[in-house]
């Protein structure tokens, strides 16, 4: 889970690096399959950090930092 704006920021860019990865694979790959098989793992990983941020987002920042201080 994203914990504070630092992170929330490395999320950010790392979606964006994936995003870019999609899309240069689906600039250079020719064979459907091995697109796909190639795409999925980020596919699932951008997923996956699209949630954490739609939780981050979702949450007040006194709950953040009352979360914080249960962990």
């Amino acid at each position: 889970m994203i914990h504070n704006e630092e992170e929330y920021k490395t999320t950010l860019e790392r979606i964006a690096y994936f995003q870019k990865q999609v899309s240069h694979l689906r600039k250079m790959e020719t064979n459907l399959e091995n697109y796909r098989m190639s795409v999925a793992g980020f596919l699932a990983e951008l997923d996956r950090m699209n949630l954490e941020l739609r939780e981050y987002l979702w949450a007040y920042p006194n709950q953040l930092a009352e979360s914080r201080k249960t962990a």
